[in-house]
């Protein structure tokens, strides 16, 4: 879709998970979906939200599985975009994979470049190897999968996107970075940031406080962040992105550089 829409209207489920039931999770967020009375056009899950953040493989579902088809229908049932990330199997290979599912045309999808070692993540999953930045409505969407905020680098705009997007398990004894590097981000690459974490305790012992967010391209959040169970909208405005870049125009004196895989 390339004609430019000039507001783009994002919900966040920030929700608890049930570990590794994917049939109750995504029963929850049916329901969470459905009770969302505003009209918008983008609907945005947690990472991995229908397991949690488990290593368990045998957790992984197909590109026509249950929790594919699940988002199909809710993203046909909201005329909106269903997005977040589940464990997907293909080709002898598991991916943490972030599922863009708009109400009507082709999905698409990105794997997790950046695998979480310290969790042992890249010891059950495949690493992704592509960026993947979405054309919606005009407006060019960054996707990323939790642990893709600590590099800058692969992150770096050079007029490339508006907004950055990521879907999380971010536990809250690092909650400090989450709210840190988010802002960077926003701030760096005078891009808004749109940022969808869980909340609740997993069956690893790991709390999560949430703290999902949508940050405006001078790191100011448009809403009111918390750390229960909540549905957090915001509004993301063209005309604003592009009057703060022209206005704070720094990316004319940004080094310059290349980066090899």
């Amino acid at each position: 879709m390339s004609e430019v829409q000039e507001t783009l209207r994002i919900a966040i489920v920030q929700s608890k998970l049930i570990w590794e039931d994917r049939s109750k999770n995504r029963s929850i967020f049916e329901d969470q979906i459905l009770s969302i009375s505003k009209d918008v056009d983008v609907i945005v899950l947690p990472e991995m939200f229908s397991t949690g953040f488990t290593m368990n493989t045998s957790c992984a579902e197909t590109m026509d599985g249950e929790s594919i088809q699940w988002m199909r229908k809710m993203a046909d049932k909201k005329n909106a975009v269903i997005c977040g990330s589940l464990i997907i199997g293909e080709d002898a290979r598991y991916y943490n994979r972030l599922i863009w599912m708009p109400p009507e045309g082709e999905l698409s999808y990105y794997d997790k470049r950046h695998l979480f070692s310290y969790a042992n993540e890249d010891q059950y999953f495949a690493a992704g190897t592509q960026q993947k930045i979405i054309n919606y409505f005009g407006w060019r969407i960054n996707l990323n999968i939790c642990y893709d905020l600590r590099f800058p680098v692969s992150l770096r705009n050079v007029n490339s996107y508006d907004c950055l997007l990521f879907v999380a398990n971010w536990p809250h004894k690092r909650a400090l970075h989450w709210k840190t590097l988010l802002r960077a981000r926003a701030i760096e690459n005078l891009t808004y940031v749109v940022a969808c974490n869980r909340v609740g305790e997993d069956d690893n012992d790991l709390m999560y406080s949430g703290d999902s967010t949508v940050l405006g391209p001078d790191g100011i959040s448009l809403v009111t962040e918390s750390e229960e169970s909540t549905i957090l909208i915001a509004e993301l405005s063209k005309s604003t992105l592009d009057d703060y870049r022209k206005t704070f125009a720094f990316e004319k004196d940004a080094d310059t550089f290349e980066i090899k895989s």
